[in-house]
C-alpha cells in the first residue's frame, strides 16, 4: 500500500511548502506541515504555528499518548520536537524552501526535565548563522545546521529539552536541455 502523502520525486523535497509567485505564506507551510507528515498526523501532533523565527507543535492530551505512569510519552515528545524544528527551518528558510532537495537530522540530544501532563507544546528553532549558509548556499550544496526545540507542558512548566543536528541539500542544477 503506498502511502498518498509521499512527495513527489520530481520536484524538490521541500517544494510543497512554496506557492510559486505567492511569496511566502506561513499559513499553507502550516497546514502543508500537517499534511505531509504521515506520522505526525496518526499520533495526533498539531503544528499551530510556523514564521521565520519558530514553529510550534502541540501534543494532544491523550491517553494512547502517555506511558504507564499517565504521562506523555517521551516518543511523543520526541515526534513533537522533530517536527517543530524541522517545521521552523521550512519557516526561515521559507524564501528559498522550493530549492531545498532535503534536510535530516543527523544527530540529537534529549533532557528530559519533568514528567509532561496534558497538552504539551513543542517550540523549534534553528542557528540564524546556518540559515543564512542555507539561503546563500549553491545548487547541489549541502548545509550542516543545529536546531533546538523546548518543551512544555500545559502549567507552562519546561518539561523537556532537544538539540539537533540537520544536514541540508539543495536541489541539484537541473539538466540542461536535450537539443
Amino acid at each position: 500500500m503506498s502511502n498518498p502523502s509521499v512527495l513527489s520525486p520530481a520536484a524538490p523535497g521541500f517544494a510543497v511548502f512554496a506557492q510559486p509567485g505567492a511569496g511566502v505564506d506561513f499559513e499553507h507551510i502550516r497546514r502543508m506541515a500537517n499534511t505531509v507528515v504521515p506520522f505526525g498526523a496518526f499520533v495526533g501532533v498539531e503544528v499551530t504555528e510556523v514564521d521565520a523565527d519558530h514553529a510550534v507543535v502541540e501534543i494532544p492530551d491523550r491517553p494512547e499518548l502517555t506511558n504507564q505512569f499517565g504521562t506523555v510519552h517521551a516518543g511523543a515528545q520526541f515526534l513533537a520536537a522533530d517536527i517543530a524544528g524541522a517545521c521552523a527551518f521550512v519557516g526561515a528558510t521559507a524564501g528559498r524552501i522550493a530549492d531545498v532537495e532535503w534536510l535530516v537530522v543527523r544527530d540529537s540530544w534529549s533532557s528530559f526535565r519533568r514528567p509532561a501532563r496534558g497538552l504539551v507544546r513543542a517550540v523549534g528553532t534553528v542557528d540564524e548563522r546556518a540559515v543564512r549558509q542555507v539561503l546563500a548556499a549553491g545548487p547541489g550544496e549541502r548545509v550542516d545546521l543545529d536546531g533546538k526545540a523546548v518543551l512544555h507542558d500545559a502549567a507552562g512548566t519546561l518539561v523537556a529539552t532537544f538539540r539537533f543536528a540537520y544536514v541540508a541539500e539543495l536541489a541539484a542544477p537541473a539538466a540542461p536541455a536535450a537539443p
